[in-house]
């Protein structure tokens, strides 16, 4: 019996202690969003012991002490909070929220869906953003444009498009650089020969957020988004007052000067950019011309915002940029000789843009938004005495409509979008003076059959003054099976008509460009996307696995044709072209470790006889990128990309090349960081592989470009924040 009054003992004690601990689940929220916050830390502040909440904002304490207890919150990003009690707690759950800091992006907003889900884990289209962390780190990095940035990842290709004015392309799954729409808070502004100029040119320090939409996107933006949408979002301002000085000087005697003030007050607020990108003429290869262009830039970017009451704001904004670029013969730039012997190619371009935005939320909880945009843009590009001159006015006007009603959440919408580009009398081009305008109506649905699936439906109607009409029907969908994880599909239709001034002209140049014929075709297209993303934690390891497949087609592709005399034209081929390739890339964070792992294999080809590959598609890229933090002072990182498979227009493979990058950061104290940086630290070029023309110097034949061609820079910048 002994064993018997043994567990009758027992069970006395523990029913005793039972009765005196008590249960205590503590719930940590979002205070905006009301979403459950996971890893957060709670610290008893007198026993010093605590925990972390789980993936669904919960952490449990169990305890037998009674008495007043004092508990600390804090997440990064998050304003820390201090909770007091008196335990046994009066409930069985403690319900506390966390506000997010004002200038950080703890949770990111995507602004370029129009609808009501603007979280990005319940978007049935797969987006991806490069935050306000990374375009602040990139603007010491590479304070003049974002390039760099978007390079970083796998599934965006940088494309060089001229040695000597230094103009480059943005190429998304294999595509070329016409088929990605840009936009600049989310209106389309770098449409006809104005994409050409300065679009990689924005200063990131001007920037809140990029958001990278991949595959077909055209049913809310218009037809041009077929191999997806890259949006610059600018920032707003908080009623923190923000002040930012930077100064940055390179090895490839580039310095940079850029300031931006941002302040809101009770009903008014302005953000204020001005920047400056003083650039020498470089010949790296040593051969004659420039590898890099001599460059005056100018970039100023006021902004007012009116406040008009709690559901109502309307801004305006200007936009202007000047720019002067010199390249080719290293004797002819910067000097006013008129010898015929010396190759030139000056430019001398200027943009200005204005932009007006109203928004007004309802009681009812819809959302109307208008907005209008205008754009000047003169280019004068002298070619060695062949002059390209002209002028393009871009408009742009919009008002859409969104509201959930029930599980639906509709977006309506109508816009016109114009383009008039006129030459001037000393213009050398043959291209023609044209007017393009496109009237549309846009409808979309997202159904929230569950918080676990979500569907979108929608279609766009546009009419366009010489190509008529157009019909783009869309269709997604979200799954998210188990928590962290969402499965995505979506697949739609897309146009592009017919237009002179593209990536592929600029390379060929417009010396021997013949006007646009009246048989080209309109290109039409439809595509496919699949998304998997997994978010979950290992320990104290975050990780994220992502794999994408797409698959794109294009009927009535446009290509150019040369002729035996040299002139070429665009003409509509006889066959289609397709892209089809998967993406895939993990993301991993642990303390102050970051790191990300990206492959993309892309096959784009003509479907012609001879099945050839489009050119300065690479088939397959690797990027790596490895970041350390210490003590948030010191940052280090690494950067690497692999382009491989990559074919010229006469369909010969180019050479394989690695492309490298590091950096130190290091911060004094609140106000004061120093960036140490060095791209392509193992100075990869073009040049060491061929040289980059043929012929004489003064009529020289440039070859394609399918590598950097700049070399090794290091840069070190100084910035002031207040």
């Amino acid at each position: 019996m002994k064993w018997f009054s043994s567990i009758v003992l027992m069970f006395f004690v523990f029913a005793a202690e039972a009765q005196q601990a008590s249960r205590l689940v503590i719930s940590v929220k979002d205070s905006a969003s009301q979403k459950a916050l996971d890893g957060v830390s709670i610290i008893d502040r007198s026993s010093k012991k605590g925990g972390t909440t789980n993936s669904n904002g919960l952490y449990i304490l169990t305890t037998s002490e009674s008495g007043n207890r004092s508990f600390q919150f804090s997440s990064t990003g998050y304003n820390e909070k201090t909770v007091d009690i008196t335990l046994p707690f009066s409930s069985d759950t403690l319900n506390v929220l966390l506000s997010r800091k004002e200038n950080d992006l703890a949770e990111v907003v995507i602004t370029s869906t129009r609808s009501s889900a603007n979280r990005i884990e319940d978007l049935p289209m797969k987006v991806e953003v490069l935050g306000q962390e990374e375009t602040q780190e990139e603007s010491g990095i590479k304070p003049g444009n974002v390039a760099s940035l978007l390079g970083d990842l796998s599934v965006i290709h940088i494309q060089n498009t001229s040695a000597v004015s230094g103009s480059n392309a943005i190429r998304m799954q294999g595509l070329d650089g016409k088929y990605t729409q840009l936009l600049r808070d989310g209106v389309p502004v770098y449409e006809g020969i104005s994409g050409n100029f300065g679009v990689l040119a924005i200063p990131p320090l001007d920037l809140k957020q990029i958001e990278i939409i991949k595959g077909s996107i055209s049913t809310l933006y218009g037809g041009g988004a077929i191999a997806g949408m890259i949006n610059f979002v600018s920032k707003t301002p908080t009623k923190k007052p923000e002040l930012t000085v930077l100064l940055n000087h390179s090895t490839l005697k580039e310095t940079n000067a850029n300031v931006y003030y941002a302040q809101r007050w009770n009903k008014t607020g302005v953000t204020f950019f001005a920047g400056t990108t003083q650039q020498k003429a470089v010949d790296v290869n040593k051969d004659g011309f420039s590898d890099v262009p001599q460059l005056r830039q100018y970039i100023i970017h006021p902004k007012f915002f009116y406040y008009i009451n709690p559901r109502a704001t309307f801004s305006a904004g200007y936009t202007g940029t000047f720019e002067t670029r010199n390249g080719g013969d290293m004797r002819a730039i910067g000097t006013k000789e008129s010898g015929i012997s010396h190759y030139f190619d000056n430019n001398t371009n200027s943009r200005h843009s204005l932009d007006l935005q109203y928004t007004q939320r309802g009681t009812d909880g819809g959302k109307f938004t208008a907005k209008a945009v205008g754009s000047l843009f003169n280019v004068n590009e002298n070619e060695k005495y062949f002059l390209t001159h002209g002028q393009q006015i871009n408009s742009y006007a919009e008002v859409s409509y969104n509201k959930v009603v029930g599980k639906n959440d509709l977006v309506f919408g109508l816009n016109n979008t114009s383009e008039n580009y006129s030459r001037k009398p000393d213009d050398s081009t043959l291209v023609n003076n044209y007017f393009y305008n496109t009237t549309g109506l846009f409808a979309q649905d997202g159904i929230h059959f569950s918080d676990k699936f979500i569907t979108e439906l929608g279609i766009r109607v546009d009419y366009h003054n010489r190509y008529h009409w157009f019909i783009l029907p869309r269709m997604a969908f979200v799954y998210k099976p188990i928590d962290g994880m969402s499965i995505r599909l979506s697949s739609g239709t897309g146009y592009k008509v017919p237009e002179i001034f593209t990536s592929q002209t600029q390379m060929m140049g417009y010396q021997k460009l013949l006007p646009l014929g009246d048989n080209v075709e309109s290109e039409k297209s439809y595509g496919i996307n699949f998304d998997a993303n997994y978010e979950f934690k290992v320990g104290e390891v975050k990780l994220t696995l992502n794999q994408a497949l797409y698959y794109t087609d294009i009927q009535h592709v446009i290509i150019p044709v040369v002729r035996a005399d040299g002139y070429y034209s665009l003409q509509s081929a006889p066959f289609n072209a397709h892209s089809l390739g998967t993406d895939t890339y993990v993301q991993s964070e642990w303390n102050n470790w970051e790191l990300y792992l990206g492959y993309n294999h892309t096959v784009s080809k003509y479907r012609d006889d001879a099945k050839t590959n489009f050119p300065f598609a690479p088939r397959d890229k690797f990027a790596f990128t490895f970041a350390y933090s210490l003590e948030e002072k010191w940052r280090m990182g690494i950067e690497s990309s692999w382009v491989g498979n990559q074919y010229l227009p006469d369909n010969t493979k180019a050479p394989d090349y690695w492309f490298w990058a590091a950096m130190v950061q290091c911060k004094f104290g609140d106000h004061f960081t120093v960036v140490l940086n060095c791209e392509n630290l193992f100075d990869s070029r073009q040049g060491k592989n061929e040289p980059l023309y043929t012929g004489p110097m003064s009529d020289p034949q440039f070859k394609p470009l399918w590598g950097p061609i700049d070399g090794r820079a290091v840069n070190l910048s100084v910035k002031f924040s207040l």
